[in-house]
């Protein structure tokens, strides 16, 4: 493959990182701050799974940009990216967050109340892909976030990928992993992402994008029928 290093990603210093988010209108956001540190204080051991702050802006930019009313999102957490998907909808939109944990939902509540987007978020603990599964099965969905546990996440795009409208995007958090995806030999984690993205690239369903946002961000536009390869 041909490339040009001087086109690639500038590396991000904290100085250059905070002044990237000095510059978006939607940043910084101080709920969400206060959510992340929050999170912190009850479960520091898994605090680094809330959304970035670019991350979180994007999301709600998203929604917006494409108007999206029905939209599925698989691992809740502590509601960050809930929060943001939710916000970016009109009113009278739909969010199905998937999780297994109750009790991280507490904080979740009380921040999607705060936020004023409670009527819009509706949480079914369990499986998710069995959540998933239980869904109407035309293509229906506007949006969808994976963040949840990697070595499920070919499950869930294969639920997802044809409840999805033409045009519909599916976002997939985490698809560098801190760059363990190149590692010949990786850990369960590592691996399931390397499976997922192989899986996702060769989908033909879909064209699909990385993005190196965060701990890498894939996007995928589900295809028109007009647009299927022969």
């Amino acid at each position: 493959m041909l490339r040009n290093d001087t086109l690639r990603n500038i590396a991000l210093t904290p100085e250059l990182h905070d002044y990237l988010l000095t510059q978006g209108r939607m940043i910084p956001d101080p709920l969400l701050a206060e959510l992340a540190e929050r999170t912190q204080a009850l479960i520091p051991d898994q605090a680094h799974m809330v959304v970035a702050p670019e991350q979180a802006a994007l999301l709600t930019f998203l929604v917006r940009l494409l108007g999206a009313r029905n939209i599925v999102e698989v691992g809740t957490f502590t509601g960050s990216s809930s929060l943001c998907l939710a916000r970016g909808m009109a009113p009278g939109g739909s969010l199905i967050t998937c999780d297994v944990s109750a009790e991280w939902a507490v904080l979740a509540h009380e921040f999607w109340s705060r936020a004023g987007v409670t009527d819009r978020i509706e949480l079914r603990l369990g499986p998710a892909v069995n959540t998933l599964r239980a869904l109407p099965t035309v293509p229906h969905l506007d949006l969808a976030f994976i963040d949840a546990d990697k070595p499920g996440y070919i499950d869930y795009w294969d639920e997802l990928v044809p409840r999805m409208r033409p045009g519909a995007l599916i976002l997939v958090d985490n698809t560098l992993f801190s760059g363990q995806v190149l590692d010949d030999f990786p850990g369960e984690k590592a691996a399931a992402v390397q499976a997922f993205n192989e899986h996702a690239r060769k989908d033909e369903r879909v064209e699909l994008i990385m993005l190196a946002v965060a701990d890498g961000l894939t996007m995928a536009r589900r295809l028109a029928a007009d647009e299927l390869p022969c």
